[in-house]
């Protein structure tokens, strides 16, 4: 793995929804970390560190090292529960990881050629990703970053699937999804949509913009309601 993320994490005593907030109010952001036959742990994390790890996309598929005093332990990301207004973290699950045991995560796929695929530069086509990450199964030791997929001889109304991707060694995909073996990518014909202009007459334009501004009258009045609803609520 090209990156290394390492975590401050402090242990955390107070459980449920009021010691939650109260944390989050101090800047912390609660999180648990279970997995590997033990216990699971009660930890918060400096919520601006952690917001500045995950602008890095690696951040999500990568072996975290979690420091709690002089302690260390590797870990992946589980679960991240954001604010669906703010920007702000609300909780993180970690799973611990060990050596030996394999670990199921998702990982991004990254197209290659996409400028350059035969489709898009001969046949005028544009290129739609209908997967943008897969399951896969593997030892800590081999968790792929990312896996690669070159499209560049992808033709027109072609499309590649998950049985298409070459997999690093020591990683797998469940046979489910094997079976399945969904598309990953197409290259399509861009199709235009031509709207004709229907031209009317001065009495019928006219009309229309009578109708308009009666609606949005309408509708500024029913926007200043619900304001007013939302601010006495």
């Amino acid at each position: 793995m090209s990156d290394e993320f390492n975590l401050i994490a402090e242990m955390r005593d107070d459980r449920g929804k009021g010691a939650s907030r109260r944390l989050r109010r101090q800047g912390k952001v609660p999180a648990i970390i279970y997995g590997a036959g033990r216990e699971p742990r009660a930890l918060m994390f400096d919520h601006n560190k952690v917001l500045r790890e995950l602008e890095n996309a690696s951040f999500y598929s990568s072996i975290l090292t979690i420091k709690v005093g002089d302690e260390s332990r590797a870990a992946i990301v589980k679960d991240i529960q954001r604010h669906p207004a703010k920007k702000q973290i609300l909780h993180i699950d970690f799973q611990r990881i060990v050596e030996d045991e394999k670990i199921r995560m998702q990982i991004p796929i990254h197209f290659l050629g996409e400028e350059d695929a035969i489709g898009v530069k001969i046949g005028g086509g544009s290129v739609s990703r209908l997967m943008t990450e897969l399951e896969v199964s593997c030892l800590p030791k081999d968790l792929p970053e990312f896996l690669e997929v070159d499209i560049s001889e992808l033709e027109l109304d072609q499309m590649l699937h998950v049985s298409n991707i070459s997999l690093p060694t020591g990683v797998e995909i469940s046979e489910i999804v094997l079976e399945q073996d969904q598309a990953i990518v197409s290259i399509a014909e861009i199709k235009e949509i031509i709207e004709e202009e229907i031209i009317e007459g001065e009495g019928e334009g006219e009309g229309e913009e009578g109708d308009t501004e009666t609606t949005s009258d309408s509708d500024g009045d029913s926007q200043e309601n619900s304001a007013d609803k939302d601010e006495g609520g």
